[in-house]
C-alpha cells in the first residue's frame, strides 16, 4: 500500500472513533490534513472574532515547513495513536 493509500485509509478511519479527540489533537489533525491534501497556508489569517478559524489557520501554519510526505506520515501516526487510546478506552 503507498502512502496516499494509507493517508486517505486513516483519514477514513478518524471518523470512525467512538470518543471524540481533544480540540488539541483535532488542530492537530486538522493542520496535517491541509498541509498534506492542499500544501504550504494558501489564505490569510482569519479576523479576531472567528476563534475558531484563527486556530484552525494557526495549526496549518505550524505545520506548514513539512512536506507532503511528512504531513502524510506524521498524520497516520497522530491516528494510530488515537485509535489505540481510543480502543484502551473502550476495554477500560
Amino acid at each position: 500500500m503507498g502512502l496516499q493509500e494509507e493517508f486517505d485509509e486513516h483519514a477514513e478511519k478518524v471518523k470512525q472513533l467512538t470518543k471524540k479527540p481533544t480540540d488539541e489533537d483535532l488542530l492537530i489533525l486538522y493542520g496535517l490534513f491541509k498541509q498534506a491534501t492542499v500544501g504550504p497556508v494558501n489564505t490569510s489569517r482569519p479576523g479576531i472574532f472567528d476563534l475558531k478559524g484563527k486556530a484552525k489557520w494557526d495549526a496549518w501554519k505550524a505545520v506548514e515547513a513539512k512536506s507532503k510526505e511528512e504531513a502524510m506520515t506524521d498524520y497516520i501516526t497522530k491516528v494510530k495513536q488515537l485509535i489505540e487510546a481510543d480502543a484502551a478506552a473502550a476495554t477500560a
